[in-house]
């Protein structure tokens, strides 16, 4: 993996899921395409709560189906929420369930990731989230 391809390899990512296994899949994904600096959630309202208290959350990967707050409703509250609306989220999903996806899409998210994964899809997906973001922040 070439490190140049890494944009901000600094900034914070929060990684949600009520697996702890998954988590640790998504953080050694991360740490392989480059990126460090993971917190975790164990389901959306944990993340909220992490929202809440740091500023520098500057990436979100979630899992959709999760207990107490599922990924939808932890993207809608982040979408409705003017402190982290900006912060780019991934959607994963073990359902290849269409109307799930356009939920999300409706929602707002950025995109949507289909498990299992590797670290060249989550990378990709990544890479083109992040230069779409640095495209319209030069645009205005």
């Amino acid at each position: 993996m070439d490190k140049k391809d890494v944009i901000n390899p600094e900034m914070k990512i929060l990684a949600v899921d009520d697996f702890p296994t998954m988590r640790k899949i998504i953080r050694n994904l991360l740490r392989q395409i480059g990126y460090e600096n993971v917190v975790e959630a164990d389901d959306g309202a944990t993340a909220v709560k992490i929202l809440e208290k740091q500023d520098d959350v500057a990436f979100i990967i979630s899992d959709l189906s999760m207990p107490q707050m599922t990924g939808l409703d932890f993207l809608r509250w982040v979408r409705s929420n003017s402190k982290c609306k900006h912060i780019p989220f991934i959607m994963i999903t073990a359902e290849a369930e269409k109307s799930k996806i356009v939920e999300a899409e409706k929602a707002g998210v950025s995109s949507c990731i289909v498990k299992p994964f590797s670290s060249v899809n989550l990378r990709e997906k990544m890479q083109s989230i992040l230069s779409k973001e640095e495209g319209l922040e030069k645009a205005s």
